[in-house]
């Protein structure tokens, strides 16, 4: 039976122990930074992506409301055509007939006034629903710029491990607060 073994270079074994330690000073601190940025960057993109949903959605609320106002208020139109064609009856028509035209007027003026009612209360919800998706695509824009400046400072990052320059450390750290509290205000919808 034959045996098996390994013969290892001096380089497998320092790689190997270079595995075991944990990196210090510099490469440590950027690789942890590294991984919270893209953390909370992950977090921010998904919420970015939901509230653009969420704005295209009252956005649809918002025109479905729209069309029903513009066809409550072709009704409206429909039902004071009929009450000026009912008051033309009244003063063309014969004395017999005047009562008849005279409670169509009002009947109409009834109908249109609840029609009137409905299609303004149709164009207020349509306005509603209007700000609410802008106020969802301004939040959803904070949390797009938040997102960039976290990959940015992932990007800068990854070059001031390359490179060793304690400058562009610090601006790693300073983009990352940045893009946080640009997080921040999308998450308190400032």
């Amino acid at each position: 039976m034959a045996e098996e073994f390994e013969v290892r270079g001096a380089h497998e074994d320092q790689m190997d122990e270079a595995a075991e330690r944990e990196p210090r000073g510099m490469a440590g601190q950027l690789a942890v930074m590294t991984a919270v940025l893209a953390t909370v960057g992950a977090m921010f993109s998904y919420m970015a992506g939901a509230t653009q949903a969420n704005a295209a959605l009252l956005k649809n609320d918002a025109a479905i409301r729209k069309t029903g106002a513009s066809n409550q208020w072709n009704y409206y139109q429909a039902k004071s055509n009929k009450q000026n064609l009912s008051s033309l009856g009244i003063d063309t028509a014969p004395e017999s007939r005047k009562p008849f035209y005279e409670a169509e007027v009002k009947r109409y003026q009834t109908e249109a006034a609840e029609i009137k009612l409905e299609a303004e209360k149709l164009e207020n919800e349509s306005t509603d629903f209007d700000r609410q998706s802008e106020a969802q695509m301004h939040q959803h824009h904070r949390w797009a710029q938040a997102t960039t400046a976290l990959q940015i400072a992932i990007a800068m990052a990854a070059i001031a491990l390359l490179t060793k320059r304690r400058w562009l450390e610090k601006a790693v750290w300073s983009l990352g607060l940045l893009g946080v509290v640009v997080g921040g205000l999308a998450y308190f919808h400032i």
